[in-house]
């Protein structure tokens, strides 16, 4: 019998830093997540780790998502036989290279400046597709031209304004995106008392809106807002403080535009004020989500289902995939986990609909055990952050080599070689588990 003696992505990875090791080198991230986390942790600014390690209320949702991966445990198989192992797939025409996509996380400048261009250019390393966040910093269009032949996705946040609406998905569109993820959680801000506590909103202070102010129908918002205010004879309410003038200095330096001609208009102020008036619909319904089929031409997902019935709801509307999620624990506080939700969505919806699993994934066994119940891809967030405030670019890289590394061993200790037919009885209940 030939034997098979491909090493694959996880053996690789393991080889590049015992050899490394050898001469003193360590790797630039831990490659654990419990002290990755906290490596983060001591580097990143208390505004930006509250708002990118926060979550809503007291963080049962959070805890949650951890202990719905704890209840459920990995039965290994021996003597399969299988030396290589399969870890790419399809999803909605976009060939991955993993079962992994890099979520789509808001205000990354908060962790640093140039964060989309970091995450873009670390999935295009790595081969990994990135969910363009709708609250980043940098216009999709640069974040786009960073990529190479890996391909992206858009996020979208459903505004008030439909022209606006409208603008956004054509830039999608027009920037390559290979799918639109429309967000369906955040019609509102949770109750997130880290960010609360500080009076921390990255928005107010002109971070995480560079889709908003790079928008052609947004800028008209804004101009005809200023006209008008300006016919009226308005005012400045501003209180002058201190934090005031360093809100200032944030807004203006953070709209497209030289600083000190920024400096003297009213555009940047008056553009965080309309983006907070209008970016996301409190009222989005499903009658929103039935006209997406005359709007793009892009496979549409909906991010944020939990309940079957929604799920059921959004295939009955025609729409392409759904993820799972429940934004990272972000939004309500004690929500159900969403490897619980997966679970009961895929039984709901049958093996055939394009379902991806968002929230509480940390490692490659957690990719493993969503694999098991479902999901035919995972997106991984507050990890590759934590990864990018240590080292930036380097830190992304690392962060998803360690997570399709650890995947790759998990399948070929388990006995699985293909992440499209994880077996499901490798993984059981959790004897061990106490509910703690």
């Amino acid at each position: 019998m030939a034997e098979q003696t491909t090493a694959g992505p996880g053996r690789e990875r393991q080889n590049a830093i015992y050899r490394a090791g050898v001469v003193g080198t360590k790797p630039l991230v831990p490659t654990s997540f419990a002290d990755l986390e906290r490596a983060a942790h001591r580097v990143a600014s208390a505004k930006g780790w509250a708002y990118v390690a926060g979550g809503a209320g007291e963080g049962r949702t959070m805890r949650n998502n951890r202990a719905a991966f704890d209840r459920w445990a990995i039965v290994p198989r021996m003597a399969h036989g299988g030396a290589t192992r399969n870890l790419s797939v399809d999803v909605l025409g976009t060939r991955l290279a993993s079962p992994l996509l890099l979520a789509p996380v808001g205000a990354g400048q908060l962790i640093d400046p140039d964060a989309d261009l970091h995450t873009a250019r670390a999935a295009a390393s790595t081969g990994v597709p990135y969910v363009f966040t709708n609250q980043g910093g940098t216009p999709m269009e640069e974040a786009a031209a960073e990529m190479g032949s890996t391909p992206h996705w858009v996020q979208l946040y459903w505004s008030t304004d439909e022209d606006l609406v409208d603008s956004l998905i054509g830039r999608a569109e027009a920037s390559g995106a290979k799918a639109l993820v429309v967000t369906l959680d955040t019609t509102t801000l949770g109750w997130r008392p880290q960010d609360l506590t500080l009076g921390s909103l990255p928005f107010a202070q002109g971070l995480g809106i560079g889709q908003y102010t790079s928008d052609p129908r947004f800028r008209d918002i804004v101009a005809q807002r200023v006209a008008a205010a300006k016919a009226a004879g308005a005012a400045s309410d501003v209180k002058v403080t201190l934090q005031a003038i360093r809100s200032l200095i944030s807004i203006t330096r953070n709209h497209p535009g030289r600083f000190l001609d920024n400096l003297r208009s009213p555009m940047p102020r008056a553009s965080v004020e309309t983006f907070l008036d209008i970016y996301s619909n409190p009222g989005l319904s499903w009658d929103h989500i039935a006209t997406l089929r005359d709007r793009t031409r892009l496979p549409v997902v909906l991010k944020g289902i939990l309940h079957p019935d929604d799920a059921r709801r959004a295939f009955d509307l025609g729409v392409d995939g759904i993820v799972v999620s429940n934004h990272g624990g972000r939004q309500v506080d004690g929500s159900i986990a969403s490897l619980d939700a997966l679970i009961a969505v895929r039984e709901a919806v049958g093996p055939e609909p394009t379902v991806l699993l968002d929230s509480g994934i940390r490692t490659g066994a957690d990719v493993f055990v969503a694999l098991a119940h479902g999901a035919d891809a995972c997106l991984l967030g507050r990890p590759y952050m934590y990864g990018m405030a240590i080292a930036g670019q380097l830190g992304v890289e690392e962060v998803v080599a360690n997570v399709v590394a650890e995947l790759d061993l998990t399948m070929a200790l388990t006995g699985a070689t293909d992440v499209t037919d994880v077996p499901r009885d490798v993984v059981v209940p959790n004897p061990s588990w106490t509910g703690a």
